[in-house]
């Protein structure tokens, strides 16, 4: 028989040894338990938060694709507000030369004419009462 065996077959018999031995089992059996369960919670946590990046990069591309949008639709009504603001200068032009020329046939024949005036957001359309303001936003803004 060697000399350890002889010591556990010794203290085996002890039953202070077997109640310390029981001990010692049963807490790192709780301890292994507690370890496991620690590691489960921190896995979940990381899987919540992974799942949570997941959906806020989704929700930032959604917003990214709303707000590229926007911007196309601002940029192509800009560019509509720009010729049409264009064609009403062009107009008021000739209503003016117009009623330039009434004027002198009105001179000229002695007929008193009716000539109406041009309204005057017409004469200065950038004086309109809600100026419009650009948007200054993009899509990039959203980006990390």
């Amino acid at each position: 028989m060697s000399f350890v065996h002889q010591i556990s077959s010794g203290s085996e018999g002890d039953p202070q040894y077997v109640m310390v031995d029981d001990k010692k089992k049963r807490r790192m059996i709780s301890n292994r338990e507690s370890a496991r369960r620690s590691r489960m919670k921190k896995q979940q946590h990381l899987d919540d938060l992974l799942n949570q990046v997941v959906q806020l990069q989704k929700k930032n591309n959604e917003i990214a694709n709303r707000v590229n949008a926007t911007t196309q639709v601002y940029n192509n009504v800009e560019s509509e507000n720009k010729i049409l603001r264009a064609q009403m200068m062009e107009l008021t032009d000739r209503l003016q030369s117009l009623n330039s020329v009434l004027r002198i046939v009105e001179e000229v024949s002695g007929f008193a004419m009716d000539i109406p005036e041009i309204p005057d957001p017409l004469l200065k359309p950038w004086q309109l009462p809600c100026p419009s303001q650009p948007i200054m936003a993009s899509a990039d803004m959203f980006q990390c």
